[in-house]
């Protein structure tokens, strides 16, 4: 497997937050408008991402965008599929999405599970249509989860009961 060479790393909109081992993996389609502006994920004013995180119970405090490398810490990480674009999924082409470059990370970390913030992403790294919730596929030993996405701009899709299944799932609830 090729890894990223320190300059490929630099040029990515959002530097990856990874560890080996995480419980979960956050995945995302592309940094936003704001999130690329201000250096941070899930940064945009309406963005769901952080207190959603909080009111689920995967992290004991609600941490603002800037602290995004803190996650690590409750076992969480991050990343989007496509690192190297920013702006809305509809200004992006799907030649800026990189599925096998996920996919490497993905086995050299080995997650418990990589949790997709949007049906876009999973649906062009999975190359077919998704519903929410636990997928089929793994990636090795880690399970796919697609939630629905946390942005603003998804308000009318908007639903936290994927997010708290996906908080019952790393607790041990229905696993398969």
């Amino acid at each position: 497997m090729r890894s990223k060479s320190k300059q490929e790393a630099e040029d990515d909109i959002l530097p990856d937050v990874l560890a080996v081992g995480l419980d979960v993996v956050f995945c995302g389609s592309a940094a936003g408008t704001h999130s690329a502006s201000a250096g941070a994920y899930y940064a945009g004013p309406g963005n769901r991402f952080w207190p959603t995180l909080f009111s689920i119970g995967l992290m004991p405090e609600q941490i603002r965008p800037a602290n995004f490398r803190k996650v690590v810490r409750y076992g969480i990480g991050l990343t989007d599929l496509a690192k190297k674009a920013s702006g809305s999924d509809a200004s992006l082409s799907t030649s800026d999405y990189d599925g096998p470059s996920l996919r490497i990370k993905i086995e050299a970390n080995v997650p418990r599970l990589l949790a997709f913030n949007g049906k876009r992403a999973a649906s062009l790294f999975l190359q077919r249509p998704v519903q929410y919730g636990l997928q089929s596929e793994r990636i090795d030993s880690t399970a796919l989860y697609v939630l629905p996405s946390t942005s603003g701009a998804a308000r009318r899709f908007w639903s936290d009961k994927p997010w708290f299944a996906l908080a019952g799932w790393l607790d041990g609830e229905n696993q398969t």
